[in-house]
């Protein structure tokens, strides 16, 4: 069924709580006094609680998942990478990302879409402990740092997951300069076309003011395109522009510390609450299906890899189990506050023997160093999620369906889910397009003005002290 703009602008707007980003500028702002009354002191505590978890996912989280994974020459190096992208990219945050992603686009459309947002609130002008951000509630609005703050610890993570698809042969800086360069080109710009809207009190009033692909009806509670897919196709790009690290195929090259994995994939398991539950943007009750619905995906999927390295392996293993939880963690991330807890279940079971695929058969098919597997669970785990999605939102499977805000007071509206499956798919194509197509661009520029492959003798040393300075370890 074709759908009116207003539709489709309400079915991915619309469920009672929807994804981290669709909290906008409105078009027609209620007074100062007026949104300071609509604001709940428990929805604020719960957003710069959620913040704070976030940013445990990067550091420690990520950091210790990735730095365990890799040679003991190495992890330093990993850890240094996440740490200062996730410096740089706060800063840029505060400078111009958060404009581009989260103003609107109205004037300044290419080809009458919106594809990124303005520079009107660049170097976070206008926006103080006085301003507000709406919810997915009418009349519910939180104060705008808090909102701005839990969307810089998205930013800083996305950047942050593509390092473990090159890791063991980057240079530093030309890896700082990608991830400058890549968030003003892919993120900023996809986290807009993604999340950005006008507001549920004001989308009658403002039915086109929205992101390119949020326009085109596409649903992501949490970040399954803007972080996972997005993230996941530019670890691919990196990985087959600077090539194969040496000995590839032909030597063994095990984690040094499976224990440092475990510890970082428990700190990303309980910071993906923060990440997940806290894009509802409210403290009420769909942040609490978006939390267990996190719970449970997560623990059916680590039981489901290590299920399946039990068959194929007669073994489980420690590896399996941590990579399985973050596919289920992925996979959930943009369907969390639309499904329901046994759909959650069913979509973790599914997601591991998936990856496992891509990381096992298909990385051995076709050979290529995605070090970490980045691609393989982010990239393929976030196109399993943005898919199911479109279904297990669905009433009549027990999802949360949507809200039609194009009446006021809202009310539920009716569910396409053929419909809504073509959203999905056009997200995931744009997606995938716009950050491979721009990643592989900007690391072949790159490469070419300044290198992004370490030496042979640098990689043969490790990254630690070839680029450091220093151990990790110091024995």
């Amino acid at each position: 069924m074709i759908r009116k703009l207003y539709g489709a602008v309400a079915t991915l707007a619309g469920v009672l709580a929807a994804a981290p980003a669709f909290a906008a500028d409105l078009v027609k702002a209620p007074t100062t006094e007026q949104m300071a009354a609509m604001v709940n002191k428990g929805d604020t505590t719960w957003m710069l609680i959620s913040s704070v978890l976030v940013l445990m996912m990067s550091v420690p989280g990520l950091a210790l998942f990735y730095g365990g994974l890799v040679r003991t020459k190495n992890m330093l190096s990993v850890l240094m990478q996440v740490f200062m992208i996730v410096s740089i990219t706060g800063i840029m945050w505060a400078l111009v990302g958060y404009s581009i992603a989260f103003t609107s686009g109205a004037g300044h459309e290419v080809f009458g879409v919106q594809l990124f947002g303005g520079l009107s609130k660049a170097f976070m002008s206008g926006v103080t402990s006085g301003t507000f951000a709406a919810t997915f509630s009418n009349n519910v609005y939180i104060p705008e740092l808090s909102y701005f703050v839990f969307q810089m610890t998205f930013a800083m993570i996305t950047p942050a997951l593509f390092i473990g698809s090159f890791a063991e042969r980057v240079k530093f800086w030309p890896l700082m300069l990608f991830t400058v360069l890549w968030s003003l080109l892919v993120y900023y710009p996809v986290a807009h076309m993604v999340w950005y809207w006008a507001g549920p009190d004001y989308l009658p009033d403002a039915p086109t003011d929205s992101g390119y692909l949020f326009a085109k009806g596409a649903l992501d509670f949490a970040g399954g395109t803007v972080v996972h897919i997005n993230a996941g196709i530019a670890g691919l790009v990196g990985c087959l522009v600077l090539g194969k690290r040496l000995g590839f195929g032909k030597e063994n090259t095990p984690p040094h510390s499976l224990t440092m994995t475990m510890i970082g994939a428990s700190l990303l398991w309980v910071g993906w609450f923060g990440f997940n539950a806290g894009s509802n943007l409210e403290a009420n009750g769909v942040a609490a299906v978006a939390f267990v619905n996190t719970m449970l995906a997560t623990c059916a999927a680590a039981l489901s890899w290590a299920l399946v390295e039990q068959i194929v392996h007669k073994k489980p293993s420690m590896l399996g189990a941590a990579s399985g939880a973050v596919a289920g963690l992925v996979a959930i991330t943009p369907a969390s506050g639309f499904g329901s807890p046994m759909s959650s279940i069913v979509l973790g079971l599914i997601v591991s023997p998936l990856c496992f695929f891509f990381v096992s058969t298909v990385k051995s098919k076709f050979k290529y160093d995605d070090t970490l597997d980045v691609f393989g669970i982010h990239c393929i785990g976030g196109i399993t999620g943005a898919l199911a999605t479109g279904i297990v939102a669905s009433p009549a499977l027990g999802g949360q369906g949507w809200i039609d805000y194009t009446v006021f007071p809202a009310i539920p509206g009716a569910y396409d889910m053929l419909g809504q499956m073509k959203s999905q798919l056009w997200a995931i194509g744009t997606t995938l397009v716009w950050s491979g197509g721009i990643s592989a661009l900007l690391l072949i520029a790159i490469d070419k003005v300044f290198g992004l492959r370490a030496s042979e003798e640098a990689e043969r040393e490790g990254l630690d002290l070839n680029e450091h300075g220093e151990r990790a370890y110091n024995y």
